[in-house]
């Protein structure tokens, strides 16, 4: 089987692909500056079945001789996800094949795919690159003592992580982290949370990690932010930019609580915005 069974954009020379690691469960309980009953409308009139189901997707960027990762899915922490390495093979790439992986952010859904089952390194040959400030967040021991108690494993699952890869472990404040894959701070959801503009043969993709966890609320309803931001407000606001930027650029969008198709595209009508999913 190879990546055409998998949603895929081609941006210049970089062919960018959907791999999906499966699904993890939140209630809309979580959100926040809006009325669960409101939210389960919302989700009921976009047609979604499951209403606490987030899907959970990873990138895989091919072009230029290299195969480059963006978030490594949830391994399985709590159950979630999990299929990221199935779905690799699946797409024609082995995990020793890829050089680079950049974080959108640390938390479990993004870097529990890193390590396997034994504590060990699941790609063995890839640089680990991610924002400074996400590093020393998670590293910080003053943080972990200040979590609520149902945050901790998040720590224990980042460290981990950051120490299987601390040989290959690259950090950056701003600008290109690998040739034509440029950091965007997006900031609000965590510390160090970074969005990926990719640009090739003047075609631009900005894969936004966890600007939105429920597209069909959070996109037409910016303000609402959810538990896991660890600065609602601050996420709302960096929402608001953005989806007016995307909207006005028409640039293309992945993100990793999309959908399965990946790949979206968002538009302005007056004052409310929507998804439109590229096939």
């Amino acid at each position: 089987m190879s990546s055409f069974t998998f949603p895929s954009q081609q941006v210049g020379d970089l062919t960018i692909t959907a791999i999906s690691d499966g699904y993890l469960h939140a209630s809309l309980d979580f959100l926040s500056n809006i009325d669960p009953a409101d939210a389960s409308r919302m989700q009921e009139n976009a047609g979604v079945k499951d209403y606490s189901s987030i899907h959970i997707n990873c990138y895989l960027v091919r072009g230029g001789g290299r195969a480059v990762l963006i978030d490594a899915g949830a391994g399985g922490f709590k159950q979630w996800g999990g299929h990221l390495k199935t779905n690799l093979l699946l797409a024609g790439v082995q995990p020793s094949e890829v050089d680079a992986i950049l974080l959108t952010h640390a938390h479990p859904d993004h870097v529990g795919g890193l390590m396997d089952a034994s504590g060990e390194a699941v790609f063995l040959n890839a640089e680990l690159v991610v924002h400074h400030r996400e590093v020393a967040f998670w590293q910080d021991d003053g943080n972990l003592s200040r979590a609520p108690e149902r945050a901790r494993g998040n720590f224990l699952v980042a460290r981990q992580a950051f120490d299987g890869y601390r040989d290959r472990l690259r950090t950056f404040d701003a600008g290109e982290v690998l040739p034509g894959m440029t950091a965007v701070p997006l900031p609000g959801h965590t510390d160090g949370h970074t969005g990926y503009r990719l640009e090739s043969g003047g075609r631009n993709l900005l894969v936004w990690g966890d600007i939105v966890h429920f597209p069909q609320i959070q996109i037409p309803r910016p303000d609402v932010s959810i538990a896991f931001d660890q600065d609602s407000h601050l996420a709302a606001a960096t929402r608001s930019r953005l989806l007016d930027l995307v909207s006005s650029e028409r640039l293309l969008i992945a993100g990793m609580h999309l959908s399965e198709l990946g790949f979206a595209r968002i538009e302005r009508t007056g004052g409310n915005y929507g998804v439109a999913y590229e096939e």
